[in-house]
Formats: structure tokens, C-alpha cells, sequence
């Protein structure tokens, strides 16, 4: 049995839609601005990658202000017995936020089972419903846990939701660890120096072929294998030798029956920061070693790191890539480091039809995850 994506939606820094922030990655631009939600002259840097219209005093938390919108139209229409996942870092912190700092609404009402309880609203469903919160690898992992029951017959339909907001709690802690790049994040790039925070949401409806066959649905591609992985390292930084990640990555092209060389291209976490970057490319070199250099790009220095939304938006472009067949830039991206060479390009480039491609994450903990995904 396999399992597929019949479905996906999101909304990101270029707007709302895959195409949006398809043709935003592609103009080579990245979409950051000033914050202004709350004041940041305390802090390493000043800008992140905004989604437009959140209020941050609204009633609704700023991650449900991105959800509504791309939920509703769900409602109603999710096979019986859908499991739902949701998959985030901080979800509505902002709530906790306002308690500590202005002394309004409940502290318990930024837990994350809350959050959940809202989506099912959303949606219209009792559920049965589930948190995955793996750090920044939080969806990613999230897809591989779906994609597990759908396999393996327990489960026929998940949908997995992803989301994480730009808050005052989320960019003080990256700036308290000096990982924030004033100028914006710079996946391997020579001079890189941290990266940006971004926020998003977004869902995929995965499916076993066979529901989907009866469903007359739509596949628009297959999530084909996945491995996950802990460094035991450090609280915050990745084993330096990216032995982790590659045994991730080894475990998901295993999975999907995958050789390396088939591998079109490889979404990188990629998040700017001097460390992240060179675990990869040395993951990615164990893992291709003796084999042609699959070319490899990060989003992150279009769209900002998403946190636990970035796997899922990541794969989301993955596909869009193959239906496109063409492998997206790494935006921002100035002079390659040389560890790098011979991976990543700043320039899109049109791929010969490519059929399987890569994404991995990582996340504090030493969390990491890698999907094949095939067209």
C-alpha cells in the first residue's frame, strides 16, 4: 500500500497558495521586512519573514489567523475516520505571551492540545487527533508518522497540519543564542551567519492509493519513504559529522526502495547557520558518496526558517518542483561556501525528468528527519 498526496494547501510569507510562494521563491528574492508586531532593539536583528494581515491583538492566536482560512474548505469533506496530526513547536505562544506580559487570557490556553481542539472545530471533526512536536522537524516527522499508518494499513486518511508564528517568545530565543543573520538568512553561503525566523501553515491530506483510487482523487505525488534519526549531541547544536542525518537519509531511500542516484534533487533544511549548513553538505556527502552531486537548494533564504511548518511547506515546493521540473534556487545566496561547491546554485535550474527527490530536517535535540517523495 502506498501512501499519497491528494491534497495540500498553505500560506507563507508570499502569500497564500503553493504557486505564490512558488513564483516567490523562483523571482530570487527573499520575502523579509521590518518587525513590527512587537519591539526588537533588544534583540540580534530586526526582520523576519511575515505573513501580511496577522493582528497579534485579535482574539484568534496568530497561527489560527493563518489556518481558518485554509481549513474551512476542508470541512465536511474528510473521509470518516480521518486522523488528524498536528504538527508545531510554539502553535499559539502568543497566548502565553499576553498572559506573562499583559496579564489577559489563560496561560493553559497555549497548550498545544488546545490548539488541536480548535483545528478539529475547523474542520468539523471529533477526530481522532495527534501532536507531533519534534522542534523544527516537527511536520516532517509528522508526514513520516502518517505515512507509517497509511502503509501499514491502521489508518487510510491523515491530514497533517503544520504551523508555527513569528512571537516575541520565538525571536528572543534564537537571538539569545546569536543565531540570527541581521542581514538575512544565507544557507550556504561563505559569509552566512544565522538565519531568519518565518511563519506559515499549511496541511497535506495523505491517503493510501487505494482510497484514493475509490475516491477519484487527484494524486499529486507519493511520499515513498522516510527516516528518522537523534544526534544525542547537544541540547541546541548537530553532531558535527552529520552522521545522523545521514542515517536518516539512508533509512528513507531504503524504505522507499530508492537508490542515491535516482534522487533528482534534495530539498536542504538549510538554515543559514554556520553549523547546520556544513553537517548537511557532509550528510549529504556521506549518503552520495561515489555518486553524481543530486543539486541541492534551501527556501529559508526566501520564506525564513517556518519551525515546525517547515518540513511540510518544503515538501509542498518538493513537489511543485517535479510537477514543474525545475529545481528552485537558493535565494539570498552570494558567494558558495566551498564545502558547498558542486551542491547548491543560486539559480534555478530545469531538471530531466525528475521523478524522486529529497527533504530532510533537523531540529534542537539532534532531531533528524529525511522523506523521499516521488512524482
Amino acid at each position: 500500500m502506498k501512501a499519497v498526496v491528494v491534497e495540500q494547501d498553505l500560506v507563507t510569507a508570499w502569500g497564500v497558495g503553493a504557486s505564490a510562494c512558488w513564483r516567490g521563491i523562483l523571482s530570487g528574492k527573499p520575502a523579509f521586512s521590518p518587525v513590527e508586531r512587537f519591539n526588537t532593539q533588544a534583540f540580534q536583528a530586526h526582520i523576519a519573514a511575515l505573513v501580511s494581515g496577522l493582528d497579534a491583538g485579535a482574539a484568534d492566536s496568530l497561527v489560527m489567523q493563518m489556518l481558518k482560512p485554509l481549513l474551512a474548505p476542508l470541512a465536511g469533506r474528510l473521509p470518516d475516520g480521518t486522523l488528524v496530526i498536528l504538527a508545531s513547536t510554539t502553535g499559539e505562544v502568543d497566548f502565553l505571551e499576553r498572559h506573562l506580559l499583559s496579564g489577559t487570557g489563560a496561560a493553559e490556553d497555549s497548550c498545544l492540545d488546545r490548539l488541536l481542539g480548535r483545528i478539529l472545530q475547523v474542520l468539523g471533526t471529533r477526530g481522532p487527533g495527534r501532536i507531533v512536536s519534534a522542534a523544527c522537524a516537527s511536520s516532517s516527522a509528522g508526514v513520516a508518522h502518517a505515512a507509517t499508518l497509511i502503509t501499514s494499513g491502521a489508518r487510510e486518511c491523515v491530514l497533517v497540519v503544520a504551523c508555527d508564528a513569528v512571537t516575541e517568545f520565538v525571536y528572543s530565543g534564537f537571538s539569545s543564542l546569536m543565531a540570527l543573520d541581521p542581514d538575512g538568512a544565507r544557507p550556504f553561503d561563505k559569509s552566512r551567519k544565522g538565519l531568519t525566523v518565518g511563519e506559515a501553515a499549511g496541511y497535506v491530506l495523505l491517503m493510501s492509493d487505494e482510497l484514493a483510487r475509490r475516491e477519484n482523487r487527484r494524486v499529486v505525488g507519493e511520499v515513498a519513504g522516510w527516516g528518522m534519526s537523534c544526534d544525542a549531541n547537544h541540547m541546541t547544536g548537530p553532531s558535527r559529522d552529520g552522521g545522523g542525518l545521514a542515517y536518516a537519509m539512508g533509512q528513507a531511500l531504503k524504505k522507499a526502495g530508492v537508490k542515491p542516484q535516482a534522487v533528482g534533487s534534495i530539498s536542504a533544511h538549510g538554515t543559514g547557520t554556520v553549523y547546520n549548513d556544513s553537517m548537511e553538505i557532509k550528510a549529504f556527502g556521506r549518503v552520495f558518496a561515489g555518486t553524481p552531486k543530486p543539486p541541492t537548494y534551501s527556501i529559508k533564504g526566501s520564506i525564513g526558517h517556518t519551525m515546525g511548518a517547515a518540513g511540510l511547506v518544503e515538501m509542498i515546493m518538493a513537489i511543485k518542483s517535479m510537477e514543474e521540473q525545475v529545481i528552485p534556487p537558493s535565494v539570498h545566496l552570494a558567494e558558495i561556501d566551498p564545502e558547498a561547491e558542486g551542491w547548491v546554485t543560486a539559480e534555478a535550474v530545469e531538471a530531466k525528468d525528475m521523478r524522486v527527490v529529497m527533504s530532510t530536517n533537523s531540529g534542537f535535540g539532534g532531531v533528524n528527519v529525511a522523506l523521499v517523495l516521488k512524482a
